[in-house]
C-alpha cells in the first residue's frame, strides 16, 4: 500500500484524466471526450495509449481524490468562457450569442437594475440621441440618485424637455415599458456587452508586464517586425516598476505600508536614481537610512531576482489602484496635480 500511494503521488495531471477515462464505460467516456477539445483529447489519448498496468489502489485512490476535489467549493472555475463552451453544446448559437451578451453586461436582475449600474456619462451618451419621452420613461424607472447624474449631463435644452415630460407623465403602459426595454436590450446593453469584452493588447500587455526583462524585450522586437502598431499598442499599455513615477505622494505612502521592506530594497537595487528618490522622500530619515544600509548588506543580486521583487510591487500596486485606494494616473499633462 505504501508503494501504491509513493506511485500515486508521482502520477501527473493528464495521468490522473487518462486513469479516470479508462476506468469509466465506454459509453460515459465517449460523452466525455465529446466535450473536449482536439489538443484535449489528442493528450489524454497519448497519455492512455501509453499508460500500461494501473493497480487497483492507485485507481480506489483517484477516485477518492476526484470526489473530494468535486466536493470542494474552489475545485470548479467558472468563467465566461467555460459558460459559453458549456452552452454551446445545448443551445443555438444566436441564443447563446444573446445570453452571454446579457451576462457580460452590467449586474441585476431586471433591466432597470442593470441600467442602474452603468456608468451615467456612457448611458448619458446613448440617451441623449433618443426620444426626450424616452429618456424621461428610462430615468424615471431606475435610482433618483443615479438619474441625476445621468440628467446633469445631458445637454441643457434637451434635458428640460426630458423634465418635462417627466413632470406630466402619467402611468406608463404595459406595451411601450416593455417596448423600451426591448429597445436597450437590443441596441444598448448588447454593444456595451460588446465592447465590455476584454481587449487582446490589454491582456498581451499584462502578459509582458510578467515576463522577464530580456524576453520582454525579444518578443516586443519582434512583434514591431511583423505590426509596430499592435506593439505599441502594448508598450502604452505595459505597467513597469518604472511607472509608480505616476503615483501622488498620498499612493507612494500607501503603497510603501503594503510592501514588504527586503522585498523593496531588492527591486530598488535595479531601479533608476527618480524612482529611488520617490520612495525614499516619502520616508521618514531613520527609515531611508535603514532600508538604504539593507540595500548596501545585500552585495551583488541577480537581474531576475530584481525583476521578480519589481513584479511584485506592481502587481500590488495593480491591485490598489483595482480596488480604488490609490490613482495611477495616465501621464498627461490634464492629469498633473496643482497645489
Amino acid at each position: 500500500m505504501a508503494r501504491a500511494k509513493e506511485d500515486f503521488r508521482s502520477l501527473t495531471g493528464p495521468q490522473k484524466a487518462a486513469i479516470l477515462m479508462l476506468s469509466l464505460a465506454e459509453e460515459q467516456s465517449a460523452r466525455l471526450f465529446a466535450m473536449m477539445d482536439d489538443e484535449e483529447i489528442r493528450e489524454i489519448s497519448q497519455v492512455m495509449a501509453t499508460l500500461g498496468t494501473v493497480s487497483a489502489p492507485i485507481v480506489e485512490r483517484l477516485f477518492i481524490e476526484f470526489a473530494d476535489a468535486i466536493s470542494a467549493t474552489g475545485s470548479l472555475v467558472g468563467s465566461f468562457d467555460t459558460t459559453e463552451r458549456l452552452l454551446l453544446r445545448s443551445l443555438p448559437k444566436d441564443r447563446v450569442g444573446i445570453i452571454m451578451e446579457e451576462i457580460r453586461g452590467p449586474a441585476g436582475r431586471t433591466m432597470w437594475d442593470k441600467l442602474g449600474n452603468v456608468n451615467e456619462q456612457v448611458l448619458a451618451n446613448y440617451l441623449k440621441n433618443e426620444y426626450p419621452q424616452t429618456v424621461a420613461v428610462v430615468l424615471s424607472k431606475i435610482r433618483p440618485d443615479h438619474a441625476s447624474r445621468v440628467l446633469s449631463l445631458l445637454p441643457e435644452g434637451f434635458a428640460m424637455e426630458v423634465i418635462m415630460r417627466m413632470l406630466h407623465m402619467e402611468a406608463v403602459q404595459k406595451e411601450i415599458l416593455e417596448g423600451v426595454e426591448k429597445t436597450l436590450r437590443t441596441e444598448f446593453m448588447s454593444n456595451l456587452a460588446r465592447t465590455a469584452k476584454r481587449d487582446s493588447h490589454e491582456l498581451m500587455a499584462e502578459i509582458f508586464n510578467n515576463l522577464d526583462r530580456s524576453t520582454e524585450t525579444r518578443f516586443l522586437t519582434a512583434l514591431e517586425e511583423r505590426s509596430r502598431e499592435s506593439a505599441e499598442k502594448i508598450k502604452k499599455l505595459m505597467f513597469t516598476f518604472e511607472d509608480l513615477m505616476r503615483l501622488d505622494q498620498q499612493g507612494v505612502q500607501l503603497l510603501l505600508r503594503a510592501v514588504e521592506k527586503d522585498k523593496l530594497g531588492i527591486a530598488l537595487k535595479g531601479a533608476s536614481e527618480a524612482i529611488k528618490e520617490l520612495f525614499f522622500s516619502n520616508m521618514s530619515e531613520r527609515a531611508g537610512k535603514m532600508l538604504k544600509e539593507d540595500m548596501e548588506a545585500l552585495g551583488p543580486i541577480r537581474l531576475r531576482d530584481v525583476e521578480e521583487a519589481q513584479n511584485a510591487i506592481v502587481t500590488i500596486a495593480k491591485d490598489l489602484a483595482g480596488s480604488g485606494q490609490l490613482v495611477i494616473s495616465e501621464g498627461r499633462e490634464d492629469d498633473e496635480l496643482v497645489y
